[in-house]
């Protein structure tokens, strides 16, 4: 029997769980398996509040559709039903620009246009900036000469097709509202991969966005009509309740005559492996007496959230324009990072009539409000929101999370710090690093990598049975 333990249950460590659990009865080999979890809920920052109708979520409100893994795992656990996908129709992100907010032209992924014509009637961008987009087209061959052999920033990438102005204006805050990150420190190879593919292949980013107009889009996001929580919910049930140990804290762990024993708030216990899927920068103080160097290559910036959720029960009351939300750039006099029109994003959020904002605090902001109480973060966000938004009423639910150190920064240079990080990782027998800290930070990220984490170690101890 093989005794495995899962640090962190998270996303990435449920799915560890969970595909043991499938392996298992599936007539593979028995294991007594160990979820140790600190605190006193299982899911990480994936968390749905259900109140008056209104579907709010505390954490993600969903994933990109192009990443097929959690699809897969939703409809494997019987939620193909449930699946809903983005209003793409209606979608338009608005950028906070001289107190209004200004559209992102029609047809932009991240901050490249498909369709240069959209840029004329846009107000947000000066003719400078339309100028530096018109003139990307024709620099191709000089851009992909210009490529770099090394990894370099989102900053510097963004700059070098289209200037400052359009880095400042949508460029950092878009990446802002996924990473949460400082674009001048983000490494475009680990958070811009197909762009820089596209770089490779076209120069352009404009001439390869085009190139791909005729392929068939499906819509952006895919969310769960009943929140993402079902998801956690559907995992949890799946897995033996007995694997489960909440409010136990791993504190240590260590090599032992080819064990490895794991030491938490409530005493040892021996293992043969060990899944490490706790936030990364309580995984690298565990690794740190195993290899400093692998602590060294785990050492990363990780920033903040603040996630305030208001329901409406009138949207008459609340007017917003059509479209996904806002993004505020930096200087723009605003504590807020961005704000999502839930209902208008997705589908069956609320009751007939309402609507439903989400206020985000990134970066620094979101180490101020951190520290504040729930009533004072959430009255902060509504008057942030009301000096862009106009008087706001009463809300009828307010749900306020906090997720501290939640978002990696995967600096310039994380691909070659990954790969060496793994070499060394892969010669410790029975050691595995899993959740958002190494190969993405989407939920469908976490989930293949978990799963192909268990199917690989399941794979691995058929072939030594032989």
């Amino acid at each position: 029997m093989k005794r495995v333990a899962i640090v962190g249950g998270g996303v990435a460590g449920l799915a560890a769980a969970y595909e043991m659990a499938r392996v298992a009865d599936g007539g593979g080999e028995r294991m007594r398996v160990v979820l140790y979890e600190a605190s006193s809920r299982l899911g990480g920052i994936v968390e749905t509040v259900r109140e008056g109708g209104f579907v709010i979520e505390g954490g993600p409100d969903g994933w990109m559709t192009e990443k097929p893994w959690a699809r897969e795992l939703a409809v494997q656990l019987g939620l193909g039903e449930e699946l809903i996908y983005s209003n793409d129709e209606g979608r338009r992100t608005y950028v906070l620009l001289d107190g209004r907010l200004e559209a992102i032209p029609d047809g932009m992924r991240m901050m490249v246009p498909a369709d240069l014509a959209t840029l004329d009637q846009s107000a947000l961008f000066s003719a400078e900036a339309k100028d530096a987009f018109r003139n990307e087209v024709t620099r191709a061959e000089e851009l992909r000469a210009a490529a770099p052999a090394q990894d370099e920033s989102v900053a510097e990438f963004v700059e070098r097709h289209f200037g400052d102005e359009v880095l400042e204006k949508i460029g950092a805050p878009l990446l802002s509202g996924v990473f949460g990150g400082d674009v001048r420190k983000l490494s475009v190879r680990a958070v811009m991969a197909p762009f820089v593919a596209m770089e490779r292949e076209h120069g352009s980013l404009i001439a390869g966005l085009q190139a791909r107009a005729g392929v068939k889009k499906a819509p952006i996001f895919t969310t769960l009509r009943s929140g993402l929580g079902t998801l956690i919910d559907r995992m949890v049930a799946a897995i033996p309740q007995a694997w489960i140990h909440l409010g136990v804290e791993v504190v240590s762990i260590r090599r032992d005559g080819g064990e490895w024993v794991v030491g938490t708030n409530v005493g040892e216990e021996r293992f043969d492996v060990v899944m490490m899927a706790a936030p990364v920068h309580v995984a690298r103080a565990l690794m740190e007496p195993l290899d400093a160097r692998a602590a060294e290559l785990m050492e990363m910036e990780a920033s903040s959230a603040v996630v305030v959720g208001f329901a409406y029960d009138d949207a008459a009351r609340v007017p917003v324009p059509a479209g996904f939300g806002f993004l505020v750039p930096a200087g723009s006099n605003n504590l807020l990072l961005a704000c999502t029109f839930m209902d208008q994003k997705f589908g069956d959020r609320i009751p007939a009539g309402g609507r439903l904002l989400r206020a985000f605090f990134g970066g620094e902001a979101a180490k101020r409000v951190m520290r504040c109480g729930n009533d004072e973060t959430a009255a902060v966000a509504r008057m942030e929101l009301a000096r862009i938004l106009g008087p706001l009423p009463e809300p009828r639910v307010t749900v306020v999370r906090r997720w501290p150190l939640s978002l990696p920064q995967y600096g310039v240079g994380h691909l070659e710090r990954m790969a060496e990080l793994e070499e060394r990782v892969r010669r410790m027998d029975g050691l595995w690093l899993l959740g958002n800290g190494y190969r993405g930070v989407g939920l469908p990220d976490l989930i293949r990598d978990a799963r192909e984490a268990v199917r690989t170690l399941a794979a691995h101890t058929v072939s030594s049975l032989h």
